[in-house]
């Protein structure tokens, strides 16, 4: 069986040879030709492509074509916590739900996804106060990068994606408030 085996992946919840990884279409645009990288600089072929770093790693079907929480939970990759080793890292493992009973459902929003990559610090009490019920939230706002928005569309999967943040049906909680 020499030579059958190669090195394989996990790309979209299936195993693939690093072969057919090439073969698949391109998803990331390479670093010379993605605007920001001079393509004339040699230097560039030292650089590591996204295709090569991200293609490994569970597939989206949106933003950078990550689910970089389905990455985290399944070992995929490990990222440093913090920067200076005496800076204590809490993770905290608790939903909030945000609802006006409008014409979406309301949001869930999970602590644990977001503490696993940042401290409290990072959002708490500048663009958050870290009081329930204290902060006014908007999706103009949020559409214009702040709140929410700070990170989604630009580092986290984008405001496209509303179902992953409007997950809980309005029903469901309006029975939970009317029983006794």
């Amino acid at each position: 069986m020499t030579g059958v085996w190669r090195k394989l992946f996990v790309w979209g919840g299936s195993i693939v040879s690093a072969a057919a990884l090439a073969a698949a279409p391109a998803l990331w645009v390479a670093l010379e030709k993605d605007g920001l990288h001079d393509p004339a600089n040699p230097a560039i072929k030292l650089l590591q492509q996204p295709a090569e770093a991200l293609a490994p790693l569970p597939r989206d079907t949106a933003g950078n074509q990550v689910r970089w929480v389905q990455a985290l939970d399944s070992g995929a990759i490990n990222p440093r916590t913090n920067i200076l080793p005496e800076t204590k890292v809490r993770v905290l493992d608790q939903d909030i739900i945000v609802s006006k009973f409008g014409s979406m459902p309301a949001v869930k929003f999970p602590h644990r996804q977001h503490t696993l990559w940042l401290d409290c610090s990072n959002c708490h009490n500048a663009l958050f106060k870290d009081k329930i019920g204290a902060n006014k939230f908007s999706m103009v706002a949020i559409l214009n990068g702040e709140q929410c928005g700070l990170c989604h569309g630009a580092v986290a999967f984008p405001l496209t994606e509303c179902n992953r943040c409007h997950s809980v049906p309005n029903e469901s909680l309006r029975k939970q408030s009317a029983a006794p």
